[in-house]
């Protein structure tokens, strides 16, 4: 790390540019709130981004500016409206346009001046028409775009004034014009994700970002315009900008923003599109050891041994980076879904791991989840599921509930509505032309269901089948009574169920097999459903943050979980399970057809960091991400932790500040998570390779 770098992350980690922050009165500059949607939402970006402009900040000696000063931004609409239209409809989250990564590459390669010329002649277009709703749209792009012009030219004035002529010199070209080498395409997807944000935008990936960069690199390279080094220092710099403002972004818990960054994988024709800055993003996210972006690694049974051993080195600082995505089990699976293969092979995650297509897509990856050991409670208690004789009939009804969750859950989404973000969409393809916000859906706009705490299912299946159909020691009511009093007074049971019967996740076909149905089941059950916005239903393996939630829902289950216990996050073991390690895990966990959920949700595995106190660590864990991708795995995380040190964290939090952890989709700073979170955490199996 340059000692350039290293002062400016040392800077941010201080926190030192919180001295710039205000919070700002917004309900004084926004007195009235405007009832179209589109006039709202340019209300909005145009007043953020002139009370930035007021107060253009440059940290010492950075290259790559822009820092945000409202502490506070403005809620799109006020609560006594937004209830009213939450009446009328329903709004996922905050109810806006979020989750996406836009096509930054157009505007960048074309500059915005290129697109408010093309929106000014579909405006006048629009005027022939007398087509009120695009022009309402089009003059909230083009209020938008000037509005960024406005800020822009705030920063390159008192960088005039300072006499920092390279960042002048850059601002007075872009975003107006075409970036002209690397260091103008950073600075200009900079001022682009900062902007999502003012507008009320809210986890803005950056998508497949070493494909339209790479152009802009190689030239300056070719040109000797730059060196690998200093590159490295640039691009070094530009993912210290993700850490700037973060804290200040919506989440479920700190660190949950969604700047997620995809790299790797196939281009639009099928070749393997890693390139030089594949590595040096693998490099730089490695070498600064922070949250943010959140790197993800596209692979498939070609990728070298190399890169793996490459990636896992990240892996090894244990800040929960990369995430693996395989593309030889994600692009049929989203083809298989309707996706076009063209689009398919460009996919990209959103805010944690859903797969989404950028630029085209209007996808709402999370819209809901199914709680499968819920699923199994239900069944326990109702008449059908007592009157099965068999435990093959209890499945079938296990398999029936599956079928009335998804019913219940496509009837309370029979009108999904959100609110518009026209920068997002002027960032996406075609909205211009076409004259309308993202928000009234896409080339693709389907719906994303979770499904959680599949291993506690599974596991709680294994149970029943052999207490109530195989042993006949126990009926269904009296496990009922017995979950439901935390087994209090069935020590015994308890760890009968916890230590004597197989488990989910040690290669053990007998089990496996139920997860391999339950999976089947779930991707039956959302199958040929078509949602209110013409779109279907993808089923996935992730949980987010319905792993606590679900789980402190729910009583005891017979796996020998009680009460309150959180599930495991996204695809993973039962916590306190005794599994042989890794490989058997990831046996089990790749025997579901995983094409079929392919809504995305990762493989969560824990090893201890003494795996790479030995030479051979990094080859090991290398092995088994290739072991993963062979067998037909879809997503893979592999953390590393140490449980003494996360112990010693929540007693001590002041000498752990920058101690990072993987949380679902996305890693944080430890001491900043909620308890509920630390614990869950630290009860993660640790493993050795």
């Amino acid at each position: 790390m340059t000692p350039h770098i290293e002062s400016l992350k040392k800077y941010l980690l201080e926190r030192k540019h919180f001295q710039f922050r205000r919070t700002v009165d917004w309900d004084a500059l926004l007195p009235q709130w405007d009832i179209d949607r589109d006039k709202q939402a340019a209300n909005v970006l145009k007043t953020v981004l002139a009370e930035e402009a007021k107060h253009p900040v440059f940290l010492p000696n950075e290259r790559i500016v822009l820092t945000r000063t409202c502490a506070n931004l403005p809620e799109r609409y006020p609560d006594e409206v937004m209830e009213r239209l939450r009446k009328e409809a329903y709004f996922h989250e905050k109810g806006v346009v979020f989750n996406l990564s836009p096509n930054f590459e157009d505007a960048i390669s074309t500059g915005l001046d290129a697109k408010r010329a093309e929106a000014v002649a579909r405006r006048e277009r629009a005027i022939a028409e007398n087509d009120g709703g695009t022009v309402e749209f089009l003059d909230a792009v083009l209020s938008g775009i000037d509005a960024i012009y406005g800020l822009v030219d705030a920063y390159a004035e008192e960088a005039r004034k300072q006499g920092l002529i390279e960042i002048w010199s850059m601002l007075t070209n872009i975003p107006r014009k075409p970036a002209r080498n690397f260091h103008e395409a950073l600075q200009f997807l900079r001022i682009l994700h900062y902007t999502l944000w003012c507008e009320g935008a809210y986890h803005n990936g950056v998508g497949r970002f070493d494909q339209y960069m790479y152009p802009y690199l190689i030239a300056d390279l070719e040109k000797g315009i730059m060196t690998r080094e200093t590159a490295f220092e640039l691009l070094e710099e530009f993912f210290l900008t993700f850490n700037r403002d973060s804290d200040l972004y919506v989440g479920v818990q700190q660190g949950d923003n969604g700047q997620s960054m995809m790299l790797g994988g196939c281009d639009k024709d099928g070749n393997d599109a890693t390139n030089l800055l594949t590595i040096l993003c693998l490099d730089a996210s490695r070498e600064l050891k922070l949250i943010d972006p959140k790197i993800n690694l596209r692979v498939s049974k070609n990728t070298p041994i190399e890169i793996l051993e490459k990636a896992t080195e990240l892996t090894k600082e244990g800040i929960g980076f990369p995430q693996y995505a395989n593309d030889d089990v994600v692009i049929p699976g989203l083809v298989r879904l309707g996706y076009e293969l063209e689009d398919a092979r460009q996919y990209a995650v959103a805010a944690c791991w859903e797969f989404i297509i950028p630029g085209i897509a209007m996808d709402i990856p999370n819209i809901a989840a199914v709680s499968f050991p819920a699923v199994v409670n239900n069944v326990m208690r109702s008449d059908a599921g007592k009157a099965a004789d068999s435990f093959e009939s209890f499945l079938q009804v296990v398999r029936e509930e599956l079928f009335a969750q998804a019913d219940q859950i496509a009837a309370s989404l029979e009108r999904v509505d959100m609110l518009p973000c026209p920068m997002v969409s002027m960032l996406c393809k075609g909205r211009i032309e076409l004259g309308r916000d993202m928000c009234w859906g896409a080339k693709y706009n389907n719906f994303g269901i979770h499904g959680t705490g599949l291993a506690p299912a599974v596991d709680s299946l294994e149970s029943i089948k052999r207490l109530v159909y195989e042993e006949k020691s126990y009926t269904l009511d009296q496990l009922t009574k017995i979950a439901d009093s935390d087994f209090e007074g069935e020590e015994t049971l308890l760890a009968h169920v916890r230590h004597d019967f197989p488990k989910f996740g040690n290669d053990v076909d007998e089990v496996d097999q139920i997860a391999v149905r339950l999976l089947a089941d779930f991707a039956d059950s959302w199958e040929n459903r078509v949602n209110c916005r013409g779109g279907i239903y993808r089923a996935g393996t992730g949980s987010a943050m319905y792993y606590i939630w679900h789980a402190n829902e729910l009583p005891a289950t017979l796996d020998g979980r009680l009460a309150k216990t959180p599930f495991p996050a996204n695809y993973a073991p039962s916590l306190d399970v005794q599994v042989a390690g890794p490989i058997s895990v990831v046996k089990s966990f790749t025997k579901p057809d995983l094409s079929r959920v392919i809504n995305g949700g990762p493989l969560t595995i824990e090893i201890h960091d003494s795996v790479f106190r030995h030479e051979d660590g990094v080859k090991k864990v290398a092995q088994v991400v290739k072991l993963f991708i062979d067998r037909g795995g879809h997503q893979l995380q592999i953390n590393t932790i140490n449980r003494d040190q996360l112990l010693d964290a929540q007693a001590h939090p002041e000498k752990y500040r920058q101690l990072i952890v993987r949380v679902w989709g996305w890693s944080g700073y430890f001491v900043e998570l909620d308890r509920p979170y630390q614990d869950q955490i630290i009860r993660r199996a640790e493993m050795l390779v």
